[in-house]
């Protein structure tokens, strides 16, 4: 069902954003193309009202949210999601916004699993996979690709699938592909004309894989620092405006820009030249034989700030699609260069090659990132060099960035699951369900008799102590106290700060699970008080309720059932 349902899903955006364009396109082309200038910002406006006023929530960053909501939303995602995203990236990237629409549909994707689950009565792990299985069905069904969409999941969205697992993940992503091949036909997304693999190009397939770990570090680098400055601004008007304007200077200088670049990507991967006379105050760069290679890697450069300001603007859309174009351009100047240099390689090969490239280094995915290429082109006899270059990129990225694109933000809060067991436990722990408040309190002035007599109501180990207002000032070790507590002499002339300790440190709420450990393992504590942001006393969390919860949810996770 999730997986039917998430491949229709596919299959009305790529309609839609299809039938935004053509209906758009009917009467415009003139000269240098005028529209590229204004309709991508109408697109965005439109996109901007309808999430402002309509839907009311932000559906941003599709790929980011279904993690935060298996990491942190015990795996819901709202209803509405199932039809927003469809409904604003296909007007985003039908007018021209230069994004893409798979993140998006894996968002739409997510959000039928993860509801199917709920409605049917699901427990978080059940629910957890159909959100996984409707991501999958997703990827499935907009690039006829099903072994790519298991792949997907497994890499970046579920940190721990079992054998078990992989049935659903197969079923979902299988039923998407077929329903997408009913109304899309069977031909690959990137139908294209390969040259055989040659032995004698590995040297140079090794150095796209180099080159694509360099952009891969621009692309996600620049993209974060770009989002982090325009996102400073406060009013989305202005902020629609600047980048309205961006965007439309851009795509009306470099045309392969507009909408999701994929026409571009057709006429490179058949090795045919791109027209741009006429359409394109630039294209005399073309007529330049080491122009051609300048042009497209300034559109490589100019790709993140496009992608950033359609999203920044008010589009909706996802790095997905813009990175497997960049990844294709890169791949063609790769290659242009190596042939001006007295070189002999096949420019389509390695078009292809470098879209598997830049995505491994992009999304760390290189597995997805091989077999998606695989899938979309029907190129499995260049599996040795996709291997080969996006093993290459994916390690040199990673010797200067530990996360991914969708991840670097979620690790930053320290919400991100990983496929580190212990990590992903921890991650799911939350502070609040641990807290137990059976101790009994006592105000700090309060005299020893009346300690005696809250002892002898309760069979705590401990009492916490608290000033009028509720603040948490010390607690009272019954055991340490005891000599005190039986000297009738001293009832009246002590008081609690008399006998209290000081905590060896506290607990915050909604403090990460990982830094409450580091403070357990420093401290070495039995018990640690936990405060609000004000120091007002909320409870204590023992050793061994943590550790009994630990143990609950590492065999949650990794249970089979």
């Amino acid at each position: 069902m999730v997986g039917v349902l998430s491949g229709c899903a596919a299959v009305i955006l790529d309609w839609t954003i299809h039938a935004v364009k053509s209906l758009l396109n009917q009467g415009f082309h003139g000269d240098y193309d005028w529209q590229y200038l204004v309709l991508p910002g109408i697109g965005m406006l439109i996109s901007l009202l309808l999430v402002r006023y309509v839907i009311r929530d932000n559906i941003g960053h599709g790929v980011t949210k279904a993690l935060l909501a298996v990491s942190r939303g015990d795996s819901k995602i709202k209803p509405h999601n199932t039809w927003s995203s469809v409904l604003t990236s296909s007007i985003t990237i039908g007018f021209g916004g230069s994004v893409g629409a798979e993140a998006p549909i894996v968002y739409t994707g997510a959000a039928i699993g993860s509801n199917l689950g709920r409605l049917f009565g699901l427990s978080y792990r059940g629910i957890t996979l159909m959100l996984g299985c409707g991501a999958a069905a997703a990827v499935a069904g907009i690039f006829k690709a099903p072994l790519a969409g298991v792949l997907f999941t497994l890499e970046i969205l579920l940190f721990n699938v079992s054998m078990q697992s992989l049935l659903p993940l197969l079923i979902a992503t299988i039923s998407a592909t077929v329903v997408s091949y009913i109304f899309r036909g069977q031909t690959p997304v990137f139908a294209c004309t390969l040259t055989p693999f040659s032995m004698g190009n590995i040297p140079f397939y090794i150095l796209l894989g180099v080159v694509g770990g360099f952009g891969a570090l621009y692309f996600m680098r620049t993209t974060l620092r770009l989002e982090d400055r325009i996102g400073k601004l406060a009013n989305p008007y202005l902020r629609w405006g600047i980048c309205a304007v961006t965007l439309g200077l851009l795509i009306f200088l470099f045309p392969p820009l507009y909408g999701e670049g994929y026409d571009s990507l057709g006429d490179l991967l058949n090795g045919r030249d791109l027209e741009l006379e006429g359409r394109s105050v630039l294209s005399f760069l073309l007529d330049w034989r080491w122009g051609v290679p300048v042009f497209f890697t300034l559109i490589f450069f100019l790709k993140v700030l496009a992608m950033t300001a359609t999203n920044a603007g008010g589009g909706v859309g996802g790095t997905f699609g813009p990175t497997l174009f960049a990844g294709a351009i890169l791949g063609f100047v790769v290659a242009r260069s190596l042939n001006l240099l007295g070189a002999d390689v096949p420019e389509q090969n390695f078009v292809l090659v470098g879209m598997a490239a830049l995505m491994a280094g992009v999304m760390q995915a290189p597995m997805t990132a091989i077999f998606l290429i695989a899938e979309i082109s029907g190129g499995y006899e260049l599996l040795i060099p996709l291997i080969l270059t996006a093993t290459v990129a994916f390690g040199t990225v990673r010797i200067f960035e530990k996360y991914s694109i969708y991840t670097k933000r979620i690790a930053q809060s320290g919400d991100l699951l990983t496929h580190d067991s212990d990590q992903a436990v921890l991650t799911l722990m939350h502070v609040d369900s641990l807290i137990r408040d059976k101790y009994p309190r006592v105000q700090i002035d309060a005299t020893l008799r009346e300690v005696v007599s809250i002892v002898s109501q309760t069979d705590a180990a401990v009492m916490a102590v608290i000033d009028s207002k509720g603040r948490f000032q010390g607690m009272v070790d019954i055991s340490t106290a005891r000599k005190v507590l039986f000297d009738t002499s001293k009832y009246d002339t002590f008081h609690v700060y008399n006998i209290m300790e000081s905590a060896p440190d506290y607990i915050y709420a909604g403090e990460k699970m990982e830094s409450v450990m580091a403070k357990f393992d420093r401290t070495g504590a039995w018990r640690l008080p936990v405060v609000d942001a004000d120091r007002k006393y909320l409870g204590f969390i023992s050793k061994s309720r943590l550790l009994t919860a630990y143990r609950e949810e590492l065999k949650a996770i990794a249970s089979e059932d």
